[in-house]
Parts: structure tokens; C-alpha cells; sequence
């Protein structure tokens, strides 16, 4: 069995199709953020479970997260 380069996950080239655009990269930023906030929110009990989930809706169209649709 030959070796001929290990490579660290890190090193590994990422492909094309699974690359963030900036602005992709800053809505899941985004996004996620406002996901947080409203959690916060909701835990004080500053916002109801149904208010909650409408303003992560409209997060949602807003940033249009892409990794949130894969998890």
C-alpha cells in the first residue's frame, strides 16, 4: 500500500456546487441571528410561540438561509 498525501479535512478543496456566495454566507449569519434573538424573546415570554414562528418565516424570505434547509 503506497501513501502519497494526507490531507487535513481543512485542506481539502471544497467543490463548487457546495460553496457559499457572500451574500449566502452573510443571510445564514443573518439568519441565524434573528433565529436567536427570537428564542431569547420567546424564553422571556417578550413574544408568543406563534409570533415567534412568524417572524422566522419571514426571516426565512427574507435571508433565504441555505444551510438551515440542509439541517
Amino acid at each position: 500500500m503506497q501513501v502519497t498525501k494526507i490531507t487535513s479535512p481543512a485542506e481539502a478543496p471544497v467543490p463548487a456546487a457546495h460553496r457559499l456566495t457572500e451574500k449566502q454566507f452573510y443571510d445564514e449569519i443573518n439568519y441565524h441571528r434573528a433565529e436567536k434573538l427570537t428564542k431569547k424573546m420567546l424564553d422571556k415570554g417578550l413574544i408568543t410561540s406563534d409570533e415567534h414562528d412568524r417572524i422566522l418565516a419571514e426571516a426565512r424570505k427574507i435571508f433565504v438561509p441555505y444551510l438551515a434547509e440542509i439541517l
